[in-house]
């Protein structure tokens, strides 16, 4: 894992929380996980956006962290799967609590976004 020069703060709940979900995908892989998608490919069409480094990376330190086991099968092609372990498991209802939030805000948080966008465009017009 990479070590950073400067700590992160761990000496309250929102930062251990961070330092566990604290990525771009991990929220998303918690997720996916959980709802039975477990294949690197599988969990690589669920986030078409994310790089498959980026995603291996990211299992990588939620397994390093204790919320997802590696198990890979002794078959020509290797298979690999991943799974919650009891500890990530404790994550679900705050990721659930976290989907529903942005379901719930979604359409806001778009507008806004658009409205943001639109008053650039204005912005750099020239007079």
């Amino acid at each position: 894992m990479y070590e950073r020069k400067i700590p992160k703060p761990l000496d309250c709940g929102v930062g251990i929380m961070m330092e566990i979900i604290g990525g771009k995908w991990k929220p998303c892989l918690i997720f996916n996980i959980h709802n039975g998608i477990r294949r690197p490919g599988e969990l690589q069409k669920m986030n078409p956006a994310a790089s498959r480094r980026v995603l291996t990376q990211q299992l990588n330190e939620l397994e390093e962290h204790g919320v997802v086991r590696r198990v890979v099968y002794a078959t020509v092609p290797p298979k690999v799967e991943y799974y919650l372990t009891d500890f990530g498991n404790t994550l679900v209802p705050v990721i659930v609590n976290m989907e529903r939030w942005g379901l719930q805000h979604m359409d806001k948080v778009l507008d806004l976004m658009a409205a943001k966008k639109e008053s650039r465009v204005v912005d750099k017009q020239p007079y």
